[in-house]
């Protein structure tokens, strides 16, 4: 059996790196998860999902309530309960999904930290995909075509800065800092197409596939 691998994924809001994520994933024929572990999470702990997608690295209010907790009805057996969860306890049981399966299979992370929480993984591939300003807002538009290039611009530095306190909170390194990543690159220069097959290239080298 072929030893497992992980690959990590950071990415500005707009960069294309989620659609980079899910073509390497059919590339090397493994599960890419996003979204997708916040549902995970809340089926291993039994807990109502709406904690998780509040809390989550893209969620408009997770910075306010980063540093302490938060008060949301929990819907269990049909009655109304006050629960009261840190953001750090629901932290902690996604960082040990992350875990759990990056021990059982070869997969792609997007976001939530992955990179962080598998630091000490021997095949590790972690990699941040920017784009410029103009095409960022052009991917944003065409998903969303009622909203004009000034809104969609503020939405992404937003986003940004959102992103980035999530990850420097739970890191304690620095969102997008070439320091922090294997490979840093600028989707913009290459395209989507371009991009995914030079980041293939370097998978390949890295983790001698």
């Amino acid at each position: 059996m072929k030893e497992k691998y992980i690959i990590n994924i950071g990415r500005e809001l707009g960069s294309g790196g989620k659609s980079i994520g899910e073509r390497l994933a059919q590339f090397y024929n493994i599960h890419v998860y996003d979204k997708k572990l916040i549902k995970l999470a809340a089926e291993e702990s039994g807990l109502c999902q709406k904690f998780f997608e509040k809390a989550d690295e893209s969620n408009k209010g997770f910075i306010a309530s980063l540093m302490g907790g938060m008060r949301i009805p929990f819907l269990g057996d049909g009655s109304m309960y006050d629960n009261y969860l840190s953001n750090d306890a629901l932290f902690k049981i996604q960082s040990d999904v992350i875990r759990k399966l990056a021990e059982q299979e070869s997969c792609i992370f997007i976001g939530r930290c992955a990179d962080y929480i598998l630091r000490d993984h021997p095949r590790c591939v972690n990699i941040f995909i920017t784009a410029d300003m103009e095409d960022r807002i052009k991917r944003i538009c065409s998903l969303n075509p009622e909203l004009s290039a000034e809104d969609a611009e503020i939405y992404l530095e937003k986003a940004d800065k959102k992103r980035s306190s999530y990850y420097n909170y739970y890191s304690n390194k620095t969102w997008g800092a070439a320091a922090t990543y294997h490979l840093c690159i600028n989707s913009s220069v290459l395209g989507l197409d371009g991009t995914t097959e030079y980041i293939k290239e370097f998978i390949n080298k890295k983790l001698n596939l």
